[in-house]
């Protein structure tokens, strides 16, 4: 099974326990498994991260349901084990996306993603935790750990990495539900 992005705008506070359900029933209903779901509070959007054979069966399960997306993309997981990622959720507090530039492969990706790491190391309260990179090569969305949004932009800049968007990030509250 592959890693599917699914982005929609983030639902008003009372709302979002029936958009949490209404995700998790399309995932697992058509037969998948819904890894993770966070808040992207300052971007306004909800990201949910889904294991699945097909973006299609996702896709028009949520489009039944009525949940506006903005889209299902497959993405590659970055970073730590799909079982680490569903063990640590909630764990992050910050999102940054970055719009991949035209004619960057994944082999280059992922190749720049190893050598660029160690500069972590200079900015120590900040950890990285993992990226989505969507297989389109359109953006990657990277989780990190950190006490404000500014240690995460020094970070980015000592793995000399761009930003395009910062939100802070909170996970689904209910864990039951996924």
């Amino acid at each position: 099974m592959s890693l599917y992005l699914i982005e929609t705008t983030l639902p008003s506070e009372p709302q979002r326990p029936a958009m949490i359900d209404q995700i998790a029933e399309a995932v697992v209903t058509t037969g998948g498994d819904l890894v993770e779901i966070q808040f992207g509070l300052d971007a306004g959007r909800l990201y949910a991260i889904a294991e699945h054979s097909s973006d299609l069966a996702i896709e028009a399960a949520l489009r039944s349901a009525r949940v506006p997306l903005h889209g299902v993309v497959e993405v590659r997981l970055v970073g730590p084990s799909l079982d680490e990622v569903k063990a640590a959720r909630g764990e992050a507090g910050y999102l940054v996306e970055w719009d991949l530039p035209s004619g960057l492969s994944m082999e280059a990706y992922l190749a720049r993603k190893r050598a660029n790491a160690p500069g972590y190391a200079q900015v120590p309260e900040t950890t990285f935790l993992r990226t989505y990179v969507c297989e389109d090569m359109s953006k990657c969305l990277c989780f990190y750990r950190a006490p404000d949004e500014d240690a995460v932009l020094r970070a980015r800049r000592a793995v000399n990495t761009p930003v395009d968007r910062v939100t802070r990030i909170a996970e689904a509250p209910d864990r039951a539900r996924i």
